[in-house]
């Protein structure tokens, strides 16, 4: 009798079938005849129902091998239990059914690790067909399944067969093209809106500071700010060295420009929509005389060209609310804890410091109030973690797809095509310049191209591929050649 493919539909004779292949057909009377145990009743079998009446196996063996047995028919058939309302995730591991944390030696948070490596494979049954007759294998046995278990087991950093790694990570050159561009094009955007609302600052005599409890009760260091900035120095300095030795350095890069991008491409409705007093009297805030709208470009152009930074010799006013310094500070900051190895502690506690030290740099120097920094730091790690707890659950991507491409177009677009977490893998970029890599490179240069060409509709797509198939030949008149005959 052939087993139905899916488990959901077995009978109770499939099951005694299947008991049989694993090597358990001695139990195949007492779970189908006497407790009529179906295709659904069996997924839904745990260790602790083997163990507990009514059905009561005593042999301890035959117990943890039956439930190893289960636990990989449970993988196979993931979709099934989720329909049924028993969704199996690494996250549900320990609150379903599944083998008991000392069954063979293996928690259950490591077998977690084997569920997206294991789960399209064939676990029904462990025998092959030959001759017409089922021959016991080594696969079938419990030592085999343990180094088969054991193999996947490892740390998730930076290992693509953990749970919830990516299985599909195209670079997607183009995309990161676009999102260059997008960041070059909404720094440009800050840069005039910082023109615009500097000539609203409001009057120093007429609008002191505002309370703030930090500024009140922090003194004034003159140097300050110039210390938060070589602080973001260090920080982008060790951002690069991270993009120049990680292996999906263009996955990054994309992920960068799109969530900073954004996230000044808010500060600029924030700044534009209310404009806060100076937060220090030291500071000489008063509207430049810029005179025509080419004059205003070219000050916009020379903040951007500085990056607004104060080293660079560019001084702005009333760009409070929020502060860009902050964001860059808590961006680089996420990005490096984010993509680089978990037992970095040294690297990661360095980070962290430059971050705060640098918030505190800001306030001390009164270039922003105390809301500035906080409203800053909250966005960027709220947007930053909101991005990649989408990126990384294929479950949350997928049931929130819709809003996703109303309240973030961007991460729909971007992460169409990755389908989990990017794994901390590391490589010299110049292994990317292979003869291999290269001719690569070209073909899907030469895809890319013939896709737009047929895209926009240029010529015909038949003179690509040279196959002209006999209803697109063009028709012989047989009189005209009759007669030329």
């Amino acid at each position: 009798m052939a087993l139905p493919s899916s488990a959901t539909d077995w009978t109770e004779a499939h099951v005694k079938e299947w008991l049989t292949h694993i090597g358990f057909g001695s139990y195949g009377s007492l779970f189908c005849d006497v407790h009529k145990i179906n295709g659904t009743a069996l997924l839904m079998l745990s260790e602790k129902d083997l163990r507990s009446p009514p059905l009561s196996i005593e042999v301890l063996g035959d117990v943890k091998n039956l439930a190893v047995q289960l636990f990989l028919l449970r993988m196979r058939h993931e979709e099934k239990i989720n329909k049924m309302g028993f969704p199996v995730s690494s996250k549900a591991l320990l609150a379903l059914p599944f083998p008991s944390k000392d069954g063979y030696g293996i928690p259950k948070k490591k077998l977690a690790a084997i569920i997206n490596a294991k789960k399209e494979m064939d676990f029904s049954g462990a025998f092959i067909q030959q001759n017409g007759s089922c021959r016991h294998t080594r696969e079938s046995s419990p030592e085999f399944l343990v180094d088969e278990l054991n193999f996947f087991v490892s740390p998730a950093d930076g290992n693509p067969t953990s749970p919830g790694m990516a299985t599909h990570l195209d670079p997607e050159i183009g995309k990161t093209f676009l999102s260059i561009t997008y960041f070059i094009v909404v720094t440009i955007i800050t840069s005039l809106v910082m023109v615009t609302v500097h000539d609203r600052v409001p009057d120093m005599k007429k609008y002191p500071p505002l309370p703030d409890i930090f500024l009140d009760n922090v003194p004034l260091i003159p140097w300050a700010f110039d210390m938060c900035e070589v602080s973001g120095c260090l920080l982008l300095i060790t951002w690069i060295l991270v993009l120049v030795c990680h292996k999906h350095r263009i996955i990054l890069m994309r992920r960068f420009f799109a969530l900073t991008g954004t996230v000044f491409l808010l500060r600029c409705v924030t700044m534009m929509i209310t404009s806060l007093s100076v937060p220090g009297s030291h500071l000489d805030c008063s509207p430049r005389p810029y005179g025509d709208i080419w004059a205003k470009l070219e000050k916009a152009l020379e903040i951007w060209r500085g990056f607004g930074m104060s080293v660079q010799g560019v001084r702005t006013c009333g760009d409070y609310m929020f502060s860009g310094h902050t964001v860059t500070l808590t961006m680089l900051n996420f990005f490096i804890t984010e993509y680089t190895p978990r037992r970095l502690y040294f690297l990661h506690t360095f980070t962290w410091i430059l971050n705060l030290f640098g918030v505190f740099f800001i306030l001390a120097a009164r270039e922003h109030y105390s809301i500035d920094v906080f409203v800053a730091f909250y966005i960027s790690s709220r947007m930053f973690l909101y991005y990649h707890t989408l990126a990384n659950s294929r479950t949350l991507k997928q049931r929130d797809r819709y809003r996703a491409r109303v309240w973030f177009p961007l991460f729909s677009f971007f992460e169409a095509r990755i389908d989990g977490m990017v794994p901390n893998e590391y490589q010299m970029p110049w292994t990317y310049l292979s003869l291999a890599s290269l001719n690569s490179y070209r073909r899907r240069w030469k895809k890319f191209l013939l896709k737009a060409w047929r895209h926009i509709g240029f010529g015909q797509t038949r003179k690509f591929n040279g196959n002209v198939s006999d209803k697109e030949k063009p028709a012989v008149n047989h009189k005209r050649s009759k007669k030329k005959n």
